[in-house]
């Protein structure tokens, strides 16, 4: 029997088990085997850290950030790609007009923002459909996956494809689940919870036993559903934020509009028009914002601080040290103290040790041992 038979069989029988307390326990134990079904039927190779897949597509992951386009046949990504970088992406106003992942660099801010325009997905692409697999493996390298929609379908689209996101193991707009597993030789597994669980005791130890966890102390630091916990303990799982770009904006009268408003309106989301060139700026300002890119300038004691040149960091709590190890290891290793010019001083030149959180275009002066 092929995987894809086993998982209808599982699915078929998951759909006839009725919902109750009672079941939760078989339920959880098929749902963990679905699970593992699906993870086999992405391809085993797919690397998270250079996005390649066995049919060829091999992206690596340069600049400072990297950002994939996601979205159906002629929803306009090519055209967005070739608007805000320097690729030369084809464009043609008919279906399957990219056939290959299109690198380009937007650069915006001093940042080098790599962006990668993926062949459109279509409907069945987690399963194969259309190379679908090997296309929807490069956006697991992404640091925030951009949806493009075609403004008179945004929401069938946006459903379709958050579908097939999910079916490979991209989480959208979520946070790692905060599990911690410690295996061990004997003992069976010890559950300890920070918080209350709504999932029996047995229901939870079914789901580790189907992925070949039998003793192990576990600690559950959040309220886990079924769905979260096989998350957590699967291992093809990444979870990357997201942006919503709804394209062909002047297409939409008014009403259309206020409809896709609304529907969209607990998402990060914005109209454009790839091909007037419209909303562009603010566009890439919202890439920068969602990317948490922040800019750091540098200078040395005594001299004029580099303000033509500042360092690109990445992440939610950017510190001294990050500025540190980015320079020079021995930065780090030697370090004495910072001097501090921007928001997030008190006052210019405030000194401030390794672990202190700065803000964008801080000045940074470390200091060393000599």
């Amino acid at each position: 029997m092929s995987i894809e038979s086993k998982i209808k069989e599982l699915e078929e029988e998951l759909a006839k088990t009725p919902r109750n307390k009672g079941t939760e326990h078989h339920i959880g134990k098929l749902k963990a085997k679905i699970a593992q079904l699906k993870e086999q039927l992405t391809t085993e190779k797919t690397i998270k850290k250079s996005g390649k897949s066995e049919h060829g597509y091999s992206v690596r992951k340069t600049g400072d950030a990297t950002i994939v386009f996601v979205g159906f046949p002629s929803a306009g990504k090519s055209t967005l790609l070739n608007r805000i970088t320097n690729a030369k992406s084809e464009v043609g106003y008919y279906e399957f007009t990219t056939l290959d992942v299109v690198p380009g660099v937007l650069e915006y801010k001093h940042a080098k923002i790599q962006v990668l325009d993926i062949p459109g997905i279509v409907e069945g692409a987690s399963i194969g459909k259309g190379r679908g697999k090997e296309v929807l493996a490069v956006a697991r390298i992404a640091d925030l996956i951009v949806y493009v929609l075609d403004s008179k379908k945004a929401i069938e689209q946006k459903q379709k494809i958050d579908r097939e996101l999910y079916n490979i193991g991209i989480r959208i707009n979520q946070k790692k689940p905060d599990i911690e597993v410690i295996k061990k030789d004997r003992g069976g597994i010890n559950l300890k919870s920070t918080t209350k669980q709504n999932l029996q005791k047995d229901t939870i130890k079914s789901i580790l036993n189907e992925y070949g966890i039998h003793n192990a102390e576990v600690i559950l630091r959040e309220d886990f559903s079924m769905d979260r916990l096989i998350d957590a303990i699967s291992k093809n799982r990444v979870y990357v934020p997201s942006l919503i770009v709804i394209n062909k904006e002047d297409l939409l009268n008014d009403k259309e509009k206020d409809k896709l408003k609304e529907y969209f309106s607990e998402d990060d989301y914005i109209f454009i028009s790839a091909l007037n060139s419209t909303n562009l700026e603010t566009l890439k300002e919202k890439v920068f914002t969602k990317l948490n890119l922040i800019r750091i300038y540098t200078k040395e004691p005594g001299k004029e601080p580099k303000l033509d040149k500042p360092l690109i960091l990445k992440g939610e709590n950017i510190t001294i040290k990050d500025v540190a190890m980015k320079l020079h290891k021995e930065f780090y290793k030697d370090f004495l103290y910072a001097k501090i010019w921007g928001l997030s001083a008190k006052f210019p030149g405030q000194k401030k040790g390794i672990d202190h959180k700065l803000k964008d275009k801080d000045i940074v002066e470390i200091w060393v041992r000599k």
